[in-house]
């Protein structure tokens, strides 16, 4: 029995009155995952991606969603005044999420509730971004679609909580996997801050294979956080799908600290005039982890505007990727795109594969790309050193001033904190991250 054909058997028994579009979707997308199987090194995008770790694993399906609360409100980012939307390995967690008091306009519940009470209006969006061709993951999500996360905002909404929704992984006896979906649809004008956070228990083996869409109406504004910490033994691969339409603007952070194996997508389509995307990313990986960062912005329409400022920590045996492409299509005039690529490396042994890349059929326009890898600067540390801090501090104080750039950006207090912490270690006390820049720049400029 070949690989693909071993997960498909794990699809569930479906009922037979779910609408016939769901049914019609996930019949195209296992045909087309056991047809095209899982990519290999000899595929262009996957170059530097083993999967093999995915393709030979045995995951089944969680049934319950059971978690205890107490655990539970330990491990979760201390958002307290938000509207959290819950998942335990794929299934939605009602006891552990708290949706009261949204905004007249807003709606947040799990794709489950929303295909039973709207599903014409979702049938209409789901898997309008991210169809089964885009990649052999996005076909064995669609085979699988059951579950996630639909946010829908109507004109003129702005949500002032941030939307928080937990994908929370759990030390199972047997592997599991989950296939959740994502389903952001912003009405015009509209505002949210949307997080994604990934998780789990340091035992928990699971492999998580998630999409997310994200539909932008006229002027609508979506800032989207992806704080990703699963175990050390989990297996991630994610896609990101962006459609916007005049002057909206979608700000990305995609934050990976966790997963043995990570591959995340990243794809914005700006469609017209105004529209506006900025892509935050930081990568910190130790061990043996590996993360591959795609990432693609399609200008397909002038006076669109782009920036890409993608950074990476890597320490023992570590291996990350970054692959971006800004394409700008014929007759995308005025546009502006900049893209950059910046990589410490702790060890010698330590890799990194990165390609920036620019493809441009028009000729007004400003755009810029770069990468650049290196290490600490000795002189740095040697210069923290004599004002009295030790070797130890030194280091991560440099290396958390490197990632400044891109954490600086981050509106949310805590997930910086949790972010510095991660890349930094445990500090005595919390560094104002503007002071920890301004102090290590001053010392590289002696």
């Amino acid at each position: 029995m070949s690989a693909p054909q071993r997960f498909l058997e794990r699809l569930p028994a479906r009922s037979s009155d779910e609408p016939s579009w769901i049914a019609a979707r996930r019949q195209a997308g296992a045909a087309r995952f056991e047809a095209v199987g899982f990519p290999t090194r000899r595929d262009e995008e996957w170059k530097y991606t083993d999967v093999r770790r995915i393709a030979e694993g045995d995951f089944g399906l969680a049934i319950h969603a059971d978690y205890d609360r107490a655990r539970f409100d330990e491990q979760r980012l201390a958002l307290d005044d938000a509207h959290r939307l819950v998942f335990v390995d794929g299934r939605f967690s009602a006891e552990l999420s708290e949706l009261d008091s949204l905004p007249n306009g807003a709606s947040v519940e799990p794709l489950s509730r929303a295909i039973d009470q709207d599903a014409e209006a979702i049938g209409g969006a789901l898997g309008r971004l991210a169809g089964v061709d885009f990649s052999p993951f996005t076909a064995l999500s669609t085979a699988f679609a059951d579950e996630g996360a639909v946010i829908r905002l109507a004109p003129g909404t702005a949500v002032e909580k941030p939307i928080y929704v937990v994908m929370l992984s759990r030390a199972n006896d047997v592997p599991v996997m989950s296939h959740p979906r994502m389903l952001i649809m912003a009405g015009a004008n509209s505002e949210a801050t949307v997080i994604e956070h990934y998780y789990g228990e340091a035992e928990a083996a699971n492999f998580t294979n998630v999409v997310t869409e994200v539909l932008l109406d006229r002027g609508a504004i979506i800032d989207h956080y992806k704080l990703q910490e699963a175990s050390l033994n989990d297996l991630h691969v994610a896609s990101i799908h962006v459609d916007q339409t005049r002057d909206s603007r979608f700000n990305s952070f995609n934050l990976n600290l966790g997963g043995a194996l990570v591959r995340n997508d990243l794809v914005a389509d700006l469609n017209a005039e105004g529209a506006e995307t900025t892509y935050n990313g930081l990568f910190f990986v130790q061990g043996r982890q590996h993360v591959d960062n795609h990432t693609l912005v399609n200008h397909n329409a002038p006076r669109t505007f782009s920036n890409e400022n993608y950074k990476g920590i890597l320490d023992d045996r570590a291996h990350g990727v970054f692959n971006g492409k800004v394409y700008v299509k014929r007759d995308a005039q005025q546009i502006e795109a900049y893209q950059n690529n910046a990589n410490l490396l702790l060890s010698d042994r330590a890799e990194i594969d990165t390609k920036p890349e620019l493809v441009i059929y028009a000729d007004d326009v400003k755009c810029s790309h770069g990468a650049t890898t290196g290490q600490l600067d000795e002189e740095a540390v040697y210069g923290l050193r004599t004002r009295g801090i030790d070797e130890a501090m030194a280091r991560a104080l440099l290396t958390l001033a490197f990632a400044g750039e891109v954490m600086e950006q981050v509106k949310l207090h805590v997930i910086a904190e949790r972010v510095e912490r991660a890349v930094a270690g445990r500090l005595p006390e919390r560094f104002n991250l503007a002071d920890l820049v301004e102090t290590a720049e001053a010392v590289q400029e002696v």
